[in-house]
Formats: C-alpha cells, structure tokens, sequence
C-alpha cells in the first residue's frame, strides 16, 4: 500500500501527546475553565508538564498573572462539557455554572478542582522563559488528586477538526519503566 502526503495543518491530531484536559484558574474570586490537549509531560520528579496556552485565549492572562491552575483529567462521560467549555470563552461566562460543573478546593494553589473529574493536578508555573515566543508554560504538579472509584478511565484525545479518540483497551508488556 502506497502512503499518500499528509497535510502538514494536521500533523497536531497525529501527535497529540495525552487526554483533553480542563485547566482551571481563579483570579479575584472569579473561576475559570480552558479545555486544552496541547501538553506535555517534562519531567518525573519533581513532576513538569508544558503546556501551550494561546495569548488570545482568556486564560493565557489569568495564568500568567496568578502563576497557578489545576489540570482537571476528565472521562468521556462529561465529554459534552468538556467540548462546550473549549467552544465558550471565560470572559463573560461563569462555565462551571454554564456547564454544570462543580469547583472545589485545591489544597496548595487558588484555582479549584473540578469535583467531576477523575483526576486533578494542582500547579504553579516554575518557568515562562518560552511564553513571549510560543506561549509555553512549564508546570510543577505540586499536588495530585485521584478518584479511587474510577479504575478504568476512559480519557478523550484530541484528533483536530471537532474529533476525538477514545481510551480504551490496555496492554501491558515487559518494560525497565517503573
């Protein structure tokens, strides 16, 4: 089978290096949702994750300023919300209420949790030396959250163009890796 060229606009859906998240910010009381896919992990230990956050969008400012957020990890089963918070900008917008989604507490950071997600990251930015060039954040999970009940978490992946992929079926092979 011969392979054909491949549009370089859509080489992001190709390599998309995890699960849609929800960053949450809060400034001066107000909380934030962005959906995001665009990350990476950096770092073991202490835990760093990049992230690439428009300087257009609201919360590239909001970010920026308070130097905190919460990476929220949803499942499929809010995926409509999921998707409706990254077509809503948070300007004008209270999301959580909008989308039905319940805040709570970080323990070490401002911005909340969001209390339907199976997973929450509480970060602080450590270094912005790429944010005037690419608009990339670098993170420090400084506390991570987890649902015990969820044991098998079905993550969404970006694909571009309004797609997505699905997490599903594991495999485990022989590997050095902890």
């Amino acid at each position: 089978m011969a392979k054909k060229s491949f549009p370089l606009s859509k080489v992001y859906g190709l390599l998309e290096p995890g699960p849609v998240v929800m960053v949450t910010t809060s400034r001066d009381g107000n909380p934030n949702i962005m959906t995001m896919s665009w990350h990476t992990m950096m770092e073991f230990e202490p835990p760093l994750v990049g992230c690439v956050i428009s300087n257009r969008n609201y919360s590239f400012g909001l970010l920026k300023a308070t130097k905190e957020c919460v990476i929220n990890i949803p499942t499929v089963e809010i995926a409509e919300k999921v998707v409706g918070c990254g077509n809503t900008s948070g300007a004008n917008v209270d999301k959580f209420k909008k989308f039905g989604l319940t805040p709570k507490p970080a323990s070490k950071v401002g911005a909340p949790l969001i209390e339907e997600c199976y997973a929450n990251l509480e970060c602080r930015v450590v270094d912005t030396s790429m944010l005037n060039k690419y608009c990339f954040f670098v993170l420090e999970v400084v506390k991570a959250w987890i649902d015990p009940k969820v044991k098998n978490p079905r993550t969404m992946h970006h694909l571009g163009s309004g797609n997505f992929m699905v997490a599903g079926k594991k495999i485990k092979l022989k590997s050095k890796m902890k």
